[in-house]
């Protein structure tokens, strides 16, 4: 039921906005912390906010601990041999993190993810939180630090499995490609792949009549010019530029895949769509195909960039409101959900996908993970 409508809505033009720098400039972002609790865990809390929600730990010593080391009889110090499958769970998340937004204290990214994948028993799940506004390969290297001196340092694990939600999934494609030996799988949700028309648009790269609107719509939402008054370019329009095609190009040749990681993707659609040959999916899923005559209809909140990403008010190319289903493949492609950019990760804050619409992005997630299991990280 939809509650609250004024402060809803307030909240939602500004969490479209933070949504639309996901797909344009996202990462991890936030501050840098992690903490766990439970066998090994000495952290004082758990991270929140964009990317946020709790960070769920371990709670039995049988999935994690700090590697203890020990003395042999010859006097050799020797530490005990690090913990393989199954990996701790890392969600990667988008741009502009925040701890409190909108006047909502603590509003998670990924909402109630961690809360239903503890519920599967998956006691090792993380959101770590890095600069909000920087290059993915500025926000690897800090995701990198983090997986290598907390995460695995205090669960005891060889190795995590990375899924980034938008840019999320960038940064941890370069994470993957940087220190293949931490990473054994890759999941990216909606991530911009080869890149967004909607960033070529914004920084002038291609000529388009919603320009002046792109625009407008990113200065007002985001709080901050892309260009300064003797039109030099701002951080923020600097950070857009990874997702126009030459910044894209210049990414994916310089963070290729690596043979010892596991890759994979899925996607949204919306416009009441229901995907096409763009959707086809390299492997059938159940938790995929079961919502294919599902449709999404399109939020307010994404009709400019939906149009422009649909090729037009009559266009038929499936995009989940900022970021086409085509850009969005990556190595094994599990296809398209009906769900627009925030309804795959919750927001706003639980509201239903739509009416008709049986999406539930908990369930998605869920699915994630029992997927990976089985193929055995």
């Amino acid at each position: 039921m939809k509650t609250r409508v004024s402060e809803r809505r307030g909240l939602a033009w500004a969490l479209g906005f933070v949504t639309l720098g996901v797909s344009l400039a996202g990462g991890c972002g936030g501050n840098s912390q992690v903490s766990t609790s439970g066998t090994s865990g000495t952290g004082s809390g758990f991270i929140t906010g964009a990317g946020g929600g709790n960070t769920s730990s371990s709670t039995g010593s049988s999935q994690g601990g700090t590697t203890s080391t020990g003395t042999t009889s010859t006097g050799t110090v020797t530490e005990d041999p690090k913990l393989g499958a199954p990996y701790p769970v890392v969600l990667c998340h988008g741009f502009f993190g925040f701890d409190e937004f909108a006047g909502v204290e603590q509003l998670p990214y990924f909402y109630n993810v961690p809360e239903r994948l503890s519920q599967d028993g998956e006691n090792l799940v993380f959101t770590p939180a890095v600069d909000p506004f920087n290059s993915s390969d500025f926000r690897s290297d800090q995701l990198i630090e983090i997986i290598e001196n907390e995460i695995l340092t205090e669960t005891g694990h060889d190795k995590v499995i990375l899924i980034g939600h938008s840019q999320g999934g960038l940064d941890a494609r370069a994470v993957a490609a940087k220190r293949p030996d931490l990473v054994a799988a890759v999941v990216t949700v909606a991530t911009p792949h080869q890149g967004s028309r909607v960033a070529d648009i914004a920084l002038g790269l291609v000529d388009d009549p919603e320009a002046a609107a792109v625009i407008d719509a990113m200065v007002k939402l985001l709080g901050g010019p892309l260009y300064d008054q003797v039109g030099d370019e701002t951080s923020l329009a600097k950070a857009l530029y990874l997702f126009t095609q030459p910044g894209i190009q210049e990414f994916n040749a310089k963070y290729p895949n690596q043979s010892g990681v596991y890759y994979a993707s899925i996607t949204g659609r919306t416009d009441n769509s229901l995907g096409g040959q763009d959707c086809a999916a390299d492997v059938d899923l159940p938790f995929v195909s079961e919502l294919a005559g599902d449709k999404d209809p399109t939020d307010p909140l994404f009709v400019l960039s939906e149009t422009i990403l649909d090729g037009g008010a009559f266009g038929k190319i499936p995009n989940d409101g900022l970021v086409r289903a085509e850009d969005a493949r990556w190595g094994e492609f599990w296809g398209c959900v009906p769900a627009d950019h925030m309804d795959e990760v919750g927001q706003l804050i639980g509201d239903n996908p739509g009416l008709g619409n049986n999406f539930d992005h908990e369930e998605m997630f869920s699915e994630i993970v029992k997927r990976l299991r089985y193929k055995g990280f």
